[in-house]
């Protein structure tokens, strides 16, 4: 069995930038087993995989280690393919997802999606948030993941964490956050639970950064910069309970992968 495979650089406009990520466009589901197989050999943050439905395209996503109920860049990537074989015409695409509909758009240079808002509550830093991260937040919320609100961009950069002790938290992954100096909020994302120790760039945690960052500024249109060896530039937009997240793609590959039948 052949399965298409591309490599795509989301939230980048150059090759080796942004946040990569796999995508397998399939015409029937495989057994879960074989998708995170694939996910695992690929070794990426995220592997997509998508089959055409009546009213769209049903989308998965999973890291090297598990499923997981939503991914930014993954579907980001998951949109540069399908664009490639659409009509110039056809302006936006939907995923039907672990976390209800979404919307991809092409708007200009780049591509927007339109994703739920999860806006974090206050709360006090787990122990093992604090150590995790060597140093005390100023604000804790929690939403799908803890977002740590740091003083500044260097603090941001500043953080050696201790991903064990990250790890034995309950929540998907750690944010942390402070204004920036040449955009509105800069930020780095752990999941080492889910096998990602630090992540590129997310697009899934500008769902919570972006309300933050809005409310605290007053703006609900905002540049972010994810301060990764890789970095990216995500924009945001809040509206109501939906953020719009753009950013750009970069193709790296496009190949097969042979799965032996059984």
């Amino acid at each position: 069995m052949k399965i298409p495979i591309f490599q795509v650089d989301a939230f980048a406009d150059q090759l080796f930038r942004g946040n990569p990520a796999a995508v397998c466009p399939l015409d029937t589901w495989l057994d879960d087993e074989v998708l995170q197989a694939i996910a695992a050999e690929n070794n990426l943050a995220e592997t997509a995989f998508y089959v055409a439905s009546d009213d769209g395209y049903r989308l998965r996503w999973f890291t090297p280690t598990t499923e997981v109920d939503l991914c930014g860049h993954a579907t980001l990537a998951a949109a540069h393919v399908l664009f490639k074989g659409l009509p110039a015409g056809v302006q936006q695409v939907e995923f039907d997802t672990r976390s209800g509909k979404l919307r991809v758009m092409r708007e200009s240079d780049c591509l927007t999606l339109d994703f739920p808002s999860q806006v974090g509550l206050r709360c006090e830093a787990p122990k093992a948030l604090v150590e995790g991260l060597g140093v005390e937040p100023l604000e804790c919320y929690r939403a799908m993941d803890y977002m740590a609100v740091l003083n500044s961009e260097a603090a941001v950069r500043d953080v050696k964490p201790d991903f064990r002790r990250l790890n034995e938290l309950d929540l998907r992954g750690v944010i942390i956050t402070a204004p920036g100096q040449n955009v509105d909020f800069v930020s780095r994302f752990f999941a080492p639970r889910f096998g990602i120790d630090e992540d590129p760039v997310t697009g899934s945690a500008h769902c919570t950064l972006a309300p933050y960052w809005a409310k605290r500024l007053g703006r609900t249109t905002l540049e972010a910069t994810q301060l990764s060896k890789r970095t990216g530039m995500v924009r945001c937009r809040v509206e109501a309970d939906r953020v719009f997240l753009s950013g750009k793609t970069v193709e790296y590959l496009e190949g097969t992968i042979e799965i032996p039948v059984r």
